[in-house]
C-alpha cells in the first residue's frame, strides 16, 4: 500500500523501518541542519557515504543563511545551495523506495510532509568490456554492461543528434525495473512505437531481469518457430538500429538490447559486413544461408535419404553407409538422434560449468563420441561426420540457435518416419511459420517474402556504400498489413 510522508520525522523514519527492517545496508543519521531536525538515509552498497558528507557538510558549514521554518530550509537546499540534488522531490512510501534504491540518498526535514533526493549514486558494475557472444573483426569493442545510465550513455555518444528519443518505464510488480525505449525520432514508424510502447505497459511481469522477459507480450502473434524480436550486446549494433528506424529496448540490469520490429535476413548480418567489401560481405552472407539450411535439413536429408532413396548416393559411398548401418545396433535415424542429443547435452555442459572444466568435459566428449563409440559399433562414421558438420553450421548463425536446433530433430523425425515426403511437408510448415509471423505490420521475412527494393540493396546481397547512401531506409509499415497476426 503507498503511503504519502508526514510531517513528522519520527513518523517518516518508523515507516522506513517498516520498509527496510533491520537489513545491514540500510544506513540513516540524525543530525541537525541549520537548526532543524533531519534524518540522511542511504543503502550503503548503492550510495557514497564520503562523497555526501564531504558535498553536503562543505556546503552548508559555509552557508550564513538561517531560514525560519522547515519549508525555507527545504526551499533553500533545493533552490540555492550547489549540493547535486535530483530535481524531483519525494512524496510518498513508493517513491522514497525507488530514489533509495537507485543509488540516492534521501533527506528527511522535520516538518516537511516531502523529501530530498541527492545524487550520491555510487554501486559497483562490470565495466564496459567487448561482447563475447558478438564477435567482430573491425569496429568497435565495447559492449553493454549492467546499469541502464551506462548503456544510455553508450548509445548517446554514437548517435549525438537531438533526435534521439529515449523513455523510460517501470516494468515488474515486485521488482520495478526501469526499463528505457530508443528511438530516432525521424525514422521511427509511429504505428510500430504506439503498438510497442502499449504492449509494454500492458505486460504483467512479477520480475523482470532480462530484456528477453518482454518478448512474449511484444510478439502478440500464432506459435512460430523464430521470433520478431532480436538481441545485441554492441552499442554500435543498437545505434545502427535506431538510425534504421528499428526500436532498442534496455532494461536495467541486463546487457542485452532487444531490437523491434527484427527480420530474418538480418540474422544472417553484422557490423563486419559494412565495414568490408561488398562482394565479399554479400559471399559471406551466402554462405551463411547455406550454413543455416545444412545446419536445419542436412541430417534429416540424410537419413531420408539412406533409409528411402539410396540410389542417390554414389556407389562408394552408399557401401560404406550401408556397411556402418549394418554394423551398429541402432535405426539409421535413433542414431542421428542419440548423436544430436549427446552434442547438445556435451554443449550445455561446458555452457554451464566453469570454464576450465568445460573445455575438459569438451574434449572428453569428443574422444568418446569419435573414437570410441564408433570403434565400439554403437555409433556410425556417418552419422559422426554428419552431426559434426551440422553442429559446425549452427554456430554461423548463433542468434538462430534455437529454432535451428528444434528443427534439426523435427527434420530427422520426419525424414526417418516419411521419407522424402516428410521433409517437404517440414520444409513447408517452416516456411509457412516464418512468412506469417506480422506481429508488427510488417512481415518477418521482408525484404525478401515479399520481396522489396531492400532486397536488391541490403537483403541477400549487400551494395557498395555508394548505393547505400544515396537512399534512406526506414521501417514503415507496408500497404495492407496494418492487421496483425492472431493474438
Amino acid at each position: 500500500m503507498n503511503e504519502n510522508l508526514k510531517e513528522s520525522l519520527l513518523e517518516n523514519k518508523m515507516m522506513l523501518r517498516d520498509v527496510f527492517g533491520t537489513a545491514p545496508d540500510f544506513f540513516t543519521k540524525d543530525l541537525k541542519i541549520m537548526g532543524f531536525p533531519c534524518c540522511i538515509c542511504m543503502l550503503e552498497c548503492l550510495s557514497s557515504m564520503q562523497e555526501l558528507w564531504l558535498v553536503m557538510l562543505e556546503e552548508l558549514s559555509r552557508s550564513e543563511y538561517r531560514p525560519k521554518t522547515p519549508e525555507e530550509l527545504f526551499d533553500h537546499i533545493l533552490k540555492e545551495t550547489a549540493i547535486p540534488m535530483e530535481s524531483r522531490t519525494v512524496l510518498c512510501r513508493e517513491d522514497i523506495v525507488a530514489q533509495l534504491t537507485a543509488g540516492t540518498s534521501v533527506i528527511l526535514i522535520d516538518g516537511v510532509a516531502k523529501a530530498l533526493v541527492l545524487s550520491t549514486q555510487s554501486y559497483p558494475y562490470r565495466s564496459v568490456q567487448e561482447p563475447g557472444g558478438e564477435g567482430n573483426i573491425r569496429g568497435s569493442r565495447e559492449g553493454f554492461t549492467e546499469p541502464l545510465r551506462i548503456n544510455l550513455s553508450l548509445v548517446r555518444r554514437l548517435v549525438r543528434t537531438d533526435r534521439l528519443r529515449i523513455e523510460t518505464m517501470s516494468i515488474g510488480e515486485r521488482t520495478k525495473t526501469e526499463v528505457a525505449i530508443l528511438y530516432h525520432a525521424d525514422f521511427v514508424s509511429k504505428e510500430i512505437l504506439g503498438k510497442v510502447k502499449q504492449r509494454l505497459a500492458a505486460a504483467k511481469l512479477p520480475f523482470l531481469f532480462d530484456t528477453g522477459y518482454l518478448s512474449p507480450f511484444l510478439q502478440k502473434c500464432g506459435f512460430s518457430f523464430f521470433q520478431a524480436v532480436g538481441y545485441t550486446e554492441r552499442p554500435d549494433t543498437a545505434s545502427a538500429k535506431i538510425c534504421e528506424g528499428k526500436i532498442v529496448i534496455l532494461a536495467n540490469g541486463s546487457p542485452f538490447a532487444m531490437i523491434v520490429p527484427y527480420f530474418f535476413s538480418e540474422n544472417f548480418q553484422n557490423m563486419d559486413d559494412y565495414a568490408e567489401k561488398a562482394y565479399f560481405s554479400s559471399l559471406i552472407r551466402v554462405f551463411k544461408y547455406i550454413a543455416f539450411f545444412i545446419a536445419v535439413m542436412l541430417p534429416g536429408v540424410f537419413v531420408s535419404a539412406a533409409n528411402f532413396t539410396p540410389e542417390l548416393f554414389p556407389p562408394q559411398l552408399l557401401y560404406k553407409i550401408s556397411a556402418a548401418d549394418q554394423a551398429t545396433p541402432l535405426p539409421l535415424f535413433l542414431e542421428a538422434l542419440f548423436v544430436i542429443f549427446l552434442l547438445e547435452i556435451v554443449r550445455e555442459a561446458g555452457l554451464r560449468l566453469p570454464k576450465p572444466i568445460g573445455h575438459s568435459v569438451g574434449l572428453v566428449a569428443a574422444l568418446i563420441v569419435g573414437d570410441a563409440a564408433v570403434s565400439a559399433g554403437i555409433i556410425g562414421t556417418p552419422i559422426i561426420i554428419v552431426a559434426a558438420m551440422t553442429t559446425i553450421c549452427t554456430f554461423v548463425v548463433p542468434s538462430l540457435y534455437e529454432p535451428i536446433t528444434v528443427l534439426r530433430i523435427l527434420y530427422i523425425l520426419a525424414g526417418g518416419v516419411f521419407g522424402p515426403l516428410g521433409i517437404v511437408a517440414l520444409t513447408f510448415v517452416m516456411l509457412l511459420s516464418m512468412c506469417r509471423m506480422n506481429p508488427f505490420g510488417i512481415p518477418y521475412a521482408s525484404p525478401i517474402a515479399p520481396a522489396g527494393r531492400a532486397f536488391f540493396r541490403d537483403g541477400v546481397l549487400r551494395r557498395n556504400w555508394r548505393v547505400l547512401a544515396q537512399s534512406d531506409f526506414t521501417v514503415e509499415q507496408l500497404p495492407g498489413n496494418e492487421k496483425e497476426g492472431k493474438e
